[in-house]
Formats: C-alpha cells, structure tokens, sequence
C-alpha cells in the first residue's frame, strides 16, 4: 500500500495496522466546494477535478454521485491503473493536468511536507492546483448538492428530514460493512477476525431483514446511504467473499439484498461506472500480502442485469 513520509514514498504497509487489526487512516484533505462561494472553493464548471480507480468502493460511491447528479460537464474525470504496486496508485501515461506519473506526486504537490496514506478519490482544483478534498463520503455529499447550478437534476439524496436516520444507517454499514470487509481481509489475528466477520454477517443480516419490508434503506425514497452501501455489495461475490475471507454467506445468498442490488445496478448512469473486471484485477492482483501469487480467478459468473422484484 505504501504512503508518503514528509513528502518522500515509501512502500510501508505496516502503517495500515495496530496489534493485528486494520487501521483505516482519516483522509487529510477535509476543504469543501461551497455553492454560495463560503469556502475558498466556490463551486465552477471546469474547475475541479475527480482522480478515480475503477476498483475501488470509495471512488465508486463518487462516480456514482457524478453520474446520477449529471456533473459529467462540470467535474471532469480521470482514473488511475487498476493495479496498484510499488509506487501505490500510478497512471498508465503522464497524467496530462499535472504531468504526474504516481498519485503520491500530485499530494506532494499538494503538500510537499505531507505524511499520510495516499488514496483515492482525489478532488483536484485546477485553479490553486491543490487537493480540496480526498474524503469521499464528503464528495459524495458536495456533488448531491454543491454543484446544482451546473446541471439540471435535483434529485436531493441527503434531505433534511431523513438525515438524522441516513447518518445513523451509514454510520453501522461504514464500520461493518464498508470497511467491515476491509477488517477481516487484513486482520492478522483470529480473534480479531472472527469478530469482523461476526459483525459484518449482523449486519448483512439486518440488512436483508430491513428490505424484505421496504423498497430501499430508508423506505421509498433512495437516498445516501443506499449509494455508500452498493459499491460493497457490487464487490462482496467476486473479491470479499474469497479474497477477505467473508465466506459465510453470498450476497446472492439473501434474496432481499441481492435483489436489491440489482435493482441499484440497473439504475440509469450506474450501470456504467461498474466494472467487475477491474476490480477483480485490483484486489487479486495487487494485494499481495493476501494473494502472493496475484493470480486472479475466472469466476464467479455473477448477473447484476437479471431481472430484481424491487418496484
């Protein structure tokens, strides 16, 4: 995984853990574009900039964002390799804003004293060529809504009425589920395994149970916290469920989830930003110390376009 020390790479991934358990690092980069223009990042078409990996969940939940929202004219987009090696994340050609070659070059530019893990989303701005944001759950949040003067839909999948119970269903699917499947595939202690494990299936398990009842998360409306959780979903049969030991059940297993996540992977503009092939590529063939070989496995064959009963 690596990271950068004082603004110099290192390929340390020993910074990821503490006593066997996987530690996921807060993002440091916390600034917000502002519609009203209260930041020093007023929102404007063609400014910024969305750094991507195709595998990765937290990219995906933006990418989403970016499509449902339509901001395709408004933020423009680049991806790094699926693979991710020596280096960390690096582009196939120089990346054409920046002239980078690796991910971490463009934090150093950002920061050039910056100590950190360098991840992906990356919100660039090409004005003060700085990074603004590198959390996603809050460029998720600045797309639902910051950029509304430059596109046409206002679909609001964080309203004001629903967010105290959107913010309390995130917050149990982050730590269970989100990065509950991150926790069992680095975990490096039994105990601290079994105890991932058990309480990403509760949730799962919650989960079926909450949309045997009702069409989304929440009820009728699709809001945040069903576009945070379909990522994981997207890639618990092919990666999580082998690779990350989460081997309990399949997704395809509960007929409410997986129903469900196909209806999510039919919406219009989400299809597009799926792609199994990368992600499989990724996590088999770069995560080493939990594939050495990085052979990556033909299967599963998995149907996300089958027919689903969510109307």
């Amino acid at each position: 995984m690596g990271m950068l020390i004082e603004g110099q790479w290192t390929d340390n991934e020993e910074a990821y853990r503490r006593g066997g358990a996987f530690v996921r690092a807060a993002a440091a980069f916390r600034a917000l574009v502002t519609a009203d223009g209260s930041s020093p990042f007023p929102a404007e078409a063609g400014r910024y900039h969305l750094y991507v990996a195709n595998p990765c969940p937290w990219c995906h939940r933006t990418m989403i964002f970016r499509a449902l929202k339509k901001l395709e004219g408004a933020v423009s987009i680049s991806f790094v390799d699926p693979l991710m090696l020596e280096g960390g994340w690096r582009f196939a050609a120089p990346d054409p804003i920046t002239g980078a070659t690796f991910l971490h070059q463009i934090y150093a530019m950002a920061d050039p004293h910056y100590t950190g893990r360098v991840s992906v989303p990356v919100l660039w701005d090409r004005k003060t060529a700085t990074i603004v944001n590198n959390e996603s759950s809050e460029i998720v949040r600045m797309f639902n809504s910051a950029f509304d003067a430059f596109t046409d839909d206002r679909t609001d999948y964080y309203p004001a009425a629903l967010r105290a119970e959107i913010d309390a269903v995130n917050a149990r699917i982050y730590e269970t589920v989100n990065n509950g499947v991150y926790r069992c595939g680095f975990a490096r202690d039994q105990a601290i395994y079994e105890t991932a494990v058990t309480e990403l299936f509760e949730t799962l398990d919650w989960l079926e149970e909450r949309l045997a009842t009702r069409r989304y998360l929440l009820g009728d409306t699709i809001t945040e916290a069903d576009w945070r959780l379909f990522p994981t979903l997207f890639r618990f049969d092919a990666v999580y469920y082998a690779l990350f030991k989460c081997n309990l059940r399949h997704v395809y297993e509960y007929p409410a989830l997986w129903s469900y996540a196909r209806a999510l992977y039919q919406t219009p503009g989400v299809t597009e930003t799926c792609d199994l092939a990368q992600c499989k590529r990724h996590y088999y063939g770069s995560l080493r110390m939990v594939n050495p070989t990085g052979i990556v496995p033909k299967g599963p064959q998995i149907d996300f376009g089958a027919p689903h009963d969510r109307r």
